[in-house]
């Protein structure tokens, strides 16, 4: 049973000023996220999609960005590289509450101007 959809469409390009500000990366950002890509507009695409993904998961929780800190949310890629959403700490003990145990869904778009997330909890 799905306990709950989100998605987030963000802007690339505001992310240029958040990739020469390590700072506001760590703020946000899990270490895990960190890109290592080589140019800046692939950063950017990088760390916008992923903001998009932890705004879509907070919107399927039905909560806002409250009550976790948004690295408690964060992408991976599994072997194929297809991106994982993790869950953890106050994030995690707050899906529990509001939905019981859930498996989680992500899939990640962007373009020159714009990154999408789309994320599904799912009722186990």
């Amino acid at each position: 049973m799905i306990g709950g959809i989100g998605t987030d469409i963000t802007e690339v390009k505001r992310f240029e000023k958040w990739i020469k500000n390590p700072e506001m990366l760590q703020r946000f950002f899990n270490e895990k996220e960190m890109s290592s890509a080589k140019s800046d507009s692939a950063k950017c695409q990088h760390y916008a999609a992923r903001f998009a993904a932890k705004e879509a998961f907070s919107k399927a929780l039905g909560t806002g960005i409250t009550g976790f800190n948004l690295k408690d949310v964060y992408i991976t890629n599994n072997s194929e590289g297809a991106p994982l959403l993790n869950i953890e700490g106050a994030a995690l003990s707050l899906m529990k509450e509001r939905l019981g145990q859930c498996k989680a869904f992500v899939s990640l778009s962007h373009e020159k101007e714009y990154a999408i997330a789309y994320v599904i909890l799912e009722k186990v």
